[in-house]
């Protein structure tokens, strides 16, 4: 059963970007709304096939610009917040030579930023400033790795200048800052334990398509997403504070999550 789950998944995922990318491809070049909505559909439909159950806690902020600031476990955090809104993301240069992966990541209009590269910081801040002040809601990872999903990592404070390379180009009084936290909580219907979430959680370390069938083979994965209250960004916010702000909600939500807290609401 197990191998035959994973050929259904397989064949629809594919079917489905087989159909819908040469429609997504040309709303990207004609700059059509549709190019947000297209992804969002793609993660509605990826996340019921491969049994990723999301609960909510809160809500997006409806104001743009809007910079979702959230920590990063697995490839799976993609497909969750994607299924939640249409989104972009930014993720790392080497995400777009990956195989498959490279190839949905920028269907999705991802950004991509070689973090490394200290030098171009302000370039590719002003790059996700110009998404942003378009109306694109942009998550960013600001951990800028993945955890093993027990704790929130130290947060990168750099493209947190996107924020004030918005409000140069928008021309608007401020750019809401969201926290967001991203938990797995539960398999099957069976709690998760600190030793037990490696199954979600993606280490650098770990080699993607080992973790990817393992993930895909249990059926059902509890994913919790908390919003906070967004942060507003204005003229005289200071970025390392900002995001040192961020770093303090999300770890408190996901605190929260893996503490059981309040029960999230379906």
């Amino acid at each position: 059963m197990g191998t035959l789950r994973l050929l259904v998944i397989a064949l629809t995922l594919a079917a489905m970007t087989a159909l819908l990318a040469p429609l997504q491809i040309l709303a990207i070049r004609r700059g059509w709304p549709l190019a947000r909505r297209l992804p969002f559909l793609w993660h509605r439909v990826a996340a019921r096939l491969i049994g990723l159950r999301l609960h909510l806690s809160g809500a997006p902020a409806e104001g743009r610009p809007l910079l979702l600031v959230a920590n990063h476990q697995s490839w799976a955090d993609i497909v969750a917040l994607g299924a939640v809104m249409p989104l972009s993301f930014i993720a790392k240069s080497e995400v777009a030579g990956w195989p498959v992966f490279g190839l949905l990541a920028k269907l999705q209009r991802t950004t991509f930023v070689a973090r490394e590269a200290r030098g171009r910081t302000g370039e590719q801040a002003d790059a996700i400033g110009e998404r942003l002040s378009a109306g694109d809601a942009m998550v960013l990872f600001a951990e800028g790795t993945t955890s093993d999903g027990n704790r929130v990592l130290p947060f990168k404070t750099a493209l947190f200048g996107a924020a004030q390379a918005s409000l140069k180009r928008s021309g608007t009084d401020a750019v809401l800052v969201q926290p967001v936290s991203i938990a797995y909580t539960k398999v099957n219907g069976i709690a998760m334990g600190r030793y037990d979430r490696p199954l979600a959680a993606w280490p650098g370390d770990v080699e993607l398509a080992p973790h990817l069938l393992a993930f895909l083979r249990e059926g059902a994965v509890d994913a919790e997403i908390r919003f906070g209250e967004p942060i507003r960004f204005d003229a005289a916010s200071d970025r390392k504070a900002v995001a040192r702000r961020c770093e303090s909600v999300v770890s408190a939500l996901l605190s929260r999550s893996l503490r059981g807290g309040e029960e999230a609401a379906p």
